[in-house]
């Protein structure tokens, strides 16, 4: 099951794409990691869809990722008396805190923590950005608003606040039920919706224990400012296209997903673009021309990772789309352009001995044109080091510990496996050899380059280059 590419591929689970038979089919399309839609998802499915993939995992033999993504506090209006009412541009509009049903004049708005955190001159979005109004005038439980883009308001509408630093936990009761239930079946990966500071992913880290990684979603403006923060305290991103789109000016946002990749590749963290993808294969067979040059552009800026939503979760053709996102990805990568691209947005080497080993491993690897960079990691910390450099060969990422392989199925490059932990320095190059050769990646006769740390089985000590010739059966010499 070895891909064909080094961007990885998530997909949402769904309606479509609930049954064994469906997810194990779209795992040999090409998926790498799952996700779970909590806000769709009881604990009961939760387990369900687990075992379904754990029991893949191990029909496969390969390690399966494993994404929970919470679903985060939801703002929305109150209700009106006519279900919906129309609002026109110029229209006075006020947000306050009576329960009653409104009318084409007020609103019941039941988050007094806008009230309390909204100023003069913050604009409201509604029904997803299609309304906008700006406020005039902000008392505590009153908000007079000025309609900028009017529009049909009905009852319940989502509202959003791209100009409002909201003091509003990003986890809320239901997400911390859903966040214990996903890392106590052992998910790998639980994504933080609603993430506004540092704070929020740290809460998230108390509670998860170290049993999965956090994935901070950046879909609010206010985070963007304090990313560098959110990225030294999480273990990923993700580029929440979708809320980003709609609190964000649209033209600014591919900017801000190389602005965020580009970072997230310098802290060695793996990031995700989401949302919207092939969003026409929902429907149809064939995504647009446009669709394909986005997931393209995510291959070109070295994108770890790149998600399907409701394109498997809930479309017409879930195994299709993984498909097409996986030709895509082939393509891109195979352009000669590729890796001069991916080469020029390497960041500076920090002055740490794993990242000198690191990026002396891509230099090495590539001079000597071998077919494969073999490396030990304890918890995933050395695959991430060496993926970050994006050398333009694969990574066979040998690890002893299960929960660590599943995690690096997110990383660009890795090819996670799990291995019994060597004792000895030579039994760490024979099995390096061994495997390489098992798994396909390079033959006898061929160099391979392998990276390690010792003394063996002290984690964060990569302080080991080794250039090893494959001899008969893979065994180095």
């Amino acid at each position: 099951m070895r891909r064909n590419r080094k961007v990885k591929i998530l997909a949402t689970l769904g309606p479509a794409s609930a049954t064994r038979e469906m997810i194990e089919k779209l795992f040999v399309a090409g998926v790498d990691v799952f996700r779970i839609n909590m806000s769709h998802t009881s604990h009961a499915l939760l387990k369900e869809l687990h075992g379904h993939i754990r029991a893949i995992e191990e029909k496969v033999k390969r390690p399966i990722g494993i994404l929970a993504d919470l679903q985060g506090p939801k703002i929305r209006i109150g209700t009106f008396v006519e279900k919906e009412v129309k609002i026109k541009s110029g229209d006075t509009f006020i947000f306050d805190s009576n329960p009653e049903p409104g009318d084409a004049t007020r609103v019941f708005l039941p988050h007094p923590e806008i009230f309390a955190g909204a100023k003069i001159g913050d604009n409201l979005l509604l029904n997803d950005g299609r309304l906008r109004v700006q406020i005039v005038k902000a008392a505590p439980e009153r908000l007079d608003t000025t309609v900028i883009y009017g529009g049909t308001l009905s009852n319940r509408k989502g509202v959003n606040l791209p100009d409002t630093l909201l003091p509003i936990p990003a986890l809320t009761e239901k997400d911390r039920l859903d966040l214990e239930a996903a890392a106590s079946l052992g998910v790998d990966w639980i994504a933080l919706s609603f993430v506004q500071r540092a704070e929020d992913v740290a809460e998230a880290q108390r509670l998860v224990k170290g049993r999965a990684g956090v994935m901070a979603k950046i879909e609010k403006p206010s985070a963007l400012p304090v990313l560098d923060d959110i990225l030294k305290i999480s273990d990923g991103i993700m580029v929440a296209r979708g809320d980003l789109g709609v609190e964000l000016p649209l033209e600014t946002v591919p900017s801000k997903q190389k602005h965020i990749t580009r970072a997230a590749r310098r802290y060695g963290k793996p990031v995700v673009v989401a949302t919207q993808m092939l969003e026409s294969m929902i429907t149809e067979p064939v995504p647009t021309r446009a669709e394909v040059s986005d997931v393209a552009t995510a291959v070109y800026e070295g994108a770890d990772a790149v998600m399907l939503s409701a394109e498997s979760a809930s479309g017409a053709w879930p195994e299709k789309a993984v498909q097409t996102m996986d030709r895509i990805a082939q393509s891109a990568e195979g352009d000669t352009y590729y890796q001069g691209i991916v080469h020029a947005q390497r960041n500076d080497t920090e002055h740490t001995t794993a990242d000198a080993i690191s990026v002396a491993a891509r230099t090495i690897a590539e001079t000597l044109n071998v077919p494969a960079i073999v490396c030990y990691t304890g918890k995933g910390f050395t695959g991430a080091r060496v993926a970050r450099e994006r050398p333009s060969m694969p990574i066979l990422a040998l690890t002893p510990i299960v929960a660590t392989a599943r995690r690096m199925t997110l990383t660009w490059g890795l090819h996670p496996l799990v291995v019994a932990d060597a004792k000895s320095l030579d039994e760490m190059m024979s099995q390096a050899g061994e495997l390489a050769y098992k798994e396909e990646f390079a033959k006898p006769g061929e160099k391979i380059l392998i990276t390690a740390g010792v003394p063996i089985g002290n984690p964060g000590t990569t302080n080991l280059l080794r250039v090893a010739i494959l001899g008969p059966g893979g065994k180095g010499v």
